[in-house]
């Protein structure tokens, strides 16, 4: 019986920034165009969505600033380009609404994170409302209070 892949062993890159810049509305599964030494590249772990955003252009949905770094075996006959633009692959009626809500104010289309799913490479993107300076505070602060309990906790138990 042929076991199913842990969701861990199936991420390859995730953007951590995102979830502190932005609240997040609604979340998106895309499928990528890439090239032969992409996917490559991706099963070795050579991605980094960080400074990554989803543009949307005569219908169709673009990830720019997705990092994919060729390996150094890639072929000599091919000329890879680490910030090539990716096209995205979502069903027309979907795009139709993310369209609709990117011309409001405020709204914008974030990458979340690359995995695999059934063998092909898929992105997680998100319909996403930036995030004021004092809702970014408020996260810290929160954080810090966790890991202060925690800290605590463990100096008790000991």
């Amino acid at each position: 019986m042929a076991t199913k892949k842990t969701d861990s062993s199936s991420r390859i890159a995730d953007n951590k920034k995102a979830a502190f810049n932005y609240f997040f509305e609604e979340r998106y599964e895309a499928g990528m165009v890439l090239h032969g030494w992409e996917v490559k590249a991706l099963r070795e772990g050579k991605a980094q969505l960080t400074d990554g955003y989803v543009i949307i252009k005569e219908g169709e949905l673009y990830l720019i600033g997705c990092q994919i770094n060729p390996l150094r075996t890639a072929s000599t006959h091919v000329s890879p380009d680490a910030a090539r633009i990716k096209k995205l692959l979502l069903h027309k009626e979907e795009i139709k609404r993310l369209v609709g809500k990117v011309e409001q104010k405020g709204y914008t289309l974030v990458p979340i994170n690359l995995h695999w799913k059934d063998g092909r490479a898929k992105c997680d993107i998100a319909l996403a409302k930036g995030k004021a300076e004092h809702d970014k505070r408020d996260v810290i602060k929160d954080r810090e209070g966790k890991r202060e309990v925690e800290r605590v906790m463990k100096s008790r138990h000991r």
